[in-house]
């Protein structure tokens, strides 16, 4: 049970709330619970979904190329609720196929055949857990496959923007609210 109110978003009279509720059904079918926890913040949880569709929307990175940096991200930080969602907005949002993305969550990179994408999730998992280890060679890397600098700097926020939710959804115990396959397939979830 989450350790704050849930606030139903949708109840807003807020237009900008509205919006973003209607985003993220186009995305995900409904509204998440995660934004039934940003509520308790209305002005930061406008801020920072403002700022999510920024780093979605006008950076180098393609929106299918963000979700997979999500998915891995998110699975990395032990996050199955926001693991659920990327899953989601992949799969539901963007019309990719079920199967593939659940073989992605199983078996991560290894199953990536694109070079670009395989190193844009390589090097994202590294920013998550070491980044004080990151090489001028890895970000080398990035730009032999297609990114500038504004899209090294996107990768970068893009990491720390899904650890963010990572931390928000795992300390405040989000209720979790997508298919049970996602935590099924990516951690092994058995329904009680």
């Amino acid at each position: 049970m989450a350790r704050v109110d849930l606030i139903d978003p949708k109840l807003s009279a807020d237009d900008e709330i509205r919006e973003i509720c209607d985003w993220v059904t186009e995305m995900e079918g409904s509204v998440p619970n995660h934004f039934f926890i940003e509520m308790n913040f209305p002005e930061f949880f406008k801020a920072k979904l403002a700022a999510t569709k920024v780093l979605w929307q006008f950076g180098e990175l393609s929106l299918t190329e963000i979700q997979h940096v999500g998915i891995a991200v998110s699975k990395a930080n032990s996050c199955s609720y926001c693991t659920a969602a990327f899953c989601t907005i992949l799969n539901y949002g963007m019309k990719t196929d079920e199967d593939y993305t659940k073989s992605f969550l199983e078996k991560g990179t290894d199953i990536i055949l694109d070079d670009r994408l395989k190193t844009i999730i390589n090097f994202a998992l590294r920013v998550n857990k070491e980044m004080h280890d990151i090489t001028d060679e890895e970000v080398e890397r990035l730009r032999q496959v297609g990114l500038t600098d504004k899209g090294i700097v996107q990768l970068v926020n893009l990491v720390s923007d899904f650890a963010s939710y990572n931390r928000l959804n795992l300390a405040l115990k989000t209720d979790y609210d997508y298919r049970d396959m996602w935590r099924q397939v990516g951690f092994n979830w058995k329904s009680p």
